[in-house]
């Protein structure tokens, strides 16, 4: 589409407004069509959680990814920006991205009134729509929805009873942009609360001002099960404003679980070219994973990342890496003793129970270590039955 640089133009232009609710549902409904993958890189997925996202997003619904940390909830919504039109346009200066057709702000149709088909306007970049905010119990209403700004009632010289003395927050700010609140049960419930009218009524609510602002902002809320009990919980009468919530899960395959490290690892080409790695070392380190999550040391409800693999396999190269250096060898190969240097990597990313704490994280480690090699053991060497 051509950028037109008034609104008279871009009347002329094929432009017709859209909600990005609508904006996303279309651009979904062309993708699926032309058989290109929704969002890529999130591996043991595809017949899973984005088929949900997908119903979601043809939905128009609001969206909570419910699940264990580590499970690429932030990543999946940070993609739903190639969802969204390439360019829309704005009123210049706008604080809250007015579409020129459909201004919801007093701002921008003052300004449309003033001027009419010589409104100047600008265009959004489809990365500039994504707006994303760690929920902590510090986060207040005003971050979210707005406030009155006494300073800016001193320099227009107007009452507090006036809407243009309004600083708008964060949710108002993203209309027409995808809004992620990561965390949300970290969220204080008198701040959930807040939330309400913004998901039903497209209405905000700043200090006894009632604004009717249909506010068109696609939410992704995440969550991790395990805040529930620990740090908070979501509310209930939000969690029914909610449109779908969607569970995420670890890699369900060893197979996987070593495509998504493969994936997610950066290692140097010279690095890469003098270290050897066996599949079989490779199958061991992701063991450890899986090894972890039905351990009876590890705190199941924390879950344990598909970082930990990550990291875990960054620190197994260095090991090898070192061994180069110090011996002043050309090439080396990934050896068994090398895992024990993935501890360090394996301690800070389990959370262990009463009884694990009392073996210490270095034993637990350790015997991780171990109970992946005793797993895969027998498919190597299976059991001689008969001689």
């Amino acid at each position: 589409m051509k950028k037109s640089t008034t609104l008279g133009a871009l009347k002329k232009s094929n432009y017709k407004p859209l909600s990005i609710q609508q904006e996303l549902a279309q651009n979904l409904r062309a993708r699926l069509q032309s058989g290109k993958p929704t969002f890529e890189g999130l591996l043991g997925y595809e017949n899973t959680v984005i088929p949900d996202v997908e119903r979601a997003l043809l939905s128009g619904h609001s969206i909570n990814l419910l699940g264990l940390r580590g499970q690429a909830k932030t990543r999946l919504a940070r993609q739903l920006t190639q969802l969204l039109d390439e360019w829309v346009p704005v009123v210049e200066g706008s604080e809250i991205n007015d579409d020129p057709l459909v201004p919801i702000s007093n701002f921008a149709k003052e300004r449309i009134a003033e001027k009419g088909d010589d409104t100047p306007i600008t265009w959004l970049h489809r990365d500039d729509r994504f707006f994303e905010k760690l929920a902590t119990p510090d986060v207040t209403v005003a971050d979210l929805i707005g406030d009155v700004d006494p300073i800016k009632a001193a320099n227009l010289k107007l009452s507090y009873a006036d809407e243009r003395v309004i600083h708008f927050g964060m949710i108002p700010r993203a209309h027409r942009c995808i809004f992620v609140l990561n965390e949300l049960p970290d969220l204080q419930a008198r701040i959930q609360v807040a939330l309400f009218s913004i998901l039903q009524e497209k209405e905000i609510q700043i200090r006894g001002f009632k604004l009717r602002l249909p506010i068109e902002t696609q939410i992704i809320f995440t969550a991790n099960p395990e805040d529930y009990t620990n740090r908070g919980s979501i509310v209930t009468p939000l969690k029914d404003r909610i449109g779908s919530q969607i569970l995420t899960h670890y890699p369900h395959t060893r197979e996987i679980a070593k495509a998504i490290t493969t994936q997610e690892v950066k290692m140097e080409e010279g690095t890469a070219a003098q270290i050897h790695i066996p599949e079989l070392a490779r199958d061991i380190l992701e063991q450890i994973g899986f090894e972890a999550r039905k351990s009876d040391y590890v705190d199941a409800k924390s879950g344990v990342s598909a970082r930990m693999s990550i990291t875990a396999f960054e620190n197994l190269i260095s090991t090898a890496e070192r061994r180069i250096l110090i011996n002043g060898e050309e090439t080396t190969c990934i050896r068994m003793a090398d895992f024990l240097g993935i501890i360090p990597a394996i301690n800070g990313k389990v959370e262990l129970v009463y009884e694990g704490e009392q073996e210490g994280a270095e034993q637990i480690s350790y015997h991780l270590i171990s109970q992946a090699g005793k797993t895969l053991f027998p498919d190597y060497f299976p059991e001689i039955k008969k001689l």
